[in-house]
């Protein structure tokens, strides 16, 4: 069996998904609240020795046993991937409704068609019926949706609108410029963020197991500013060129496992000797 030839095309493959997940941080470099995916590439022989005296089923079953009862090779091959979390730049806007978070970790929370998602975009907007939503037009909730299940609205006579630290709303009293408190900003902080699931619209699924409690006092919302993405388009860039030389590199060593070792293996190791 040509052992090289499948490392390479296991590389190349390695490569191919690096390659897709590099463009989707690129197309997205310029969304806001955005966080970049990144993908880590091992091989099997060094996942071996790091975890061969752990298995991966509990109590050590049998059907853990047959994890290990492979033939080890040195393809390389995307072990892990993860969402990188890391604060990206603050932009000031000074609009009303943009807001951001200064802390990793913490999301909005909206009300979308499949349940509650979370999200870092806090470019909000109201709505005609005078609902805080935001750019998909999904309701933004508040601290204590989960137990009266109302919206966060607002009247044309409220014109002056300031949200604190902690996402407590405060609005004027209709005709003048006293202020008081109304609804407060649902901040989420989720139990682990591994388990945050991408679903597009800049949204993230939530664990099922995840209470979803609200922070009372988050600390991080910031009014008039809005979170850019993580991404840091030059070093994607030089990620991208990286994977594309190193795919090169795949092909060349397929080219020659499939055409310089067979020719030689058929015009040396099988001439007939009398």
């Amino acid at each position: 069996m040509q052992t090289g030839y499948y490392a390479a095309t296991g590389g190349m493959v390695a490569q191919f998904n690096r390659m897709d997940t590099i463009a989707a941080n690129l197309a997205n470099a310029n969304t806001i609240g955005y966080k970049r995916d990144q993908l880590i590439t091992g091989d099997f022989a060094r996942l071996f020795k790091t975890v061969q005296s752990e298995l991966p089923i509990e109590n050590q079953t049998e059907a853990g046993a047959q994890y290990f009862n492979r033939a080890l090779s040195r393809v390389p091959q995307i072990t892990d991937a993860f969402t990188d979390h890391s604060l990206g730049a603050l932009q000031q806007t000074s609009n009303t409704f943009d807001l951001a978070l200064g802390k990793e970790g913490q999301f909005f929370a909206v009300n979308t068609p499949q349940g509650v998602r979370l999200t870092r975009d806090g470019t909000f907007t109201i709505n005609d019926e005078g609902k805080l939503v935001n750019k998909q037009g999904y309701e933004v909730l508040s601290a204590d949706y989960f137990q009266n299940k109302t919206a966060i609205t607002f009247t044309p006579q409220e014109t002056l609108v300031t949200i604190d630290k902690n996402g407590q709303i405060m609005s004027n009293v209709p005709g003048t410029n006293q202020m008081v408190a109304t609804k407060k900003l649902m901040v989420i902080e989720p139990q682990n963020l591994r388990a945050l699931t991408k679903e597009g619209d800049n949204l993230y699924k939530p664990e099922a197991s995840d209470p979803l409690t609200p922070i009372t006092e988050s600390g991080s919302v910031m009014q008039g500013f809005i979170e850019k993405s993580n991404v840091n388009a030059v070093n994607e860039m030089i990620a991208l060129v990286e994977a594309n030389r190193l795919v090169g590199m795949y092909q060349k060593a397929m080219d020659s496992q499939m055409n310089d070792l067979n020719r030689d293996a058929i015009e040396k190791l099988a001439v007939a000797r009398k």
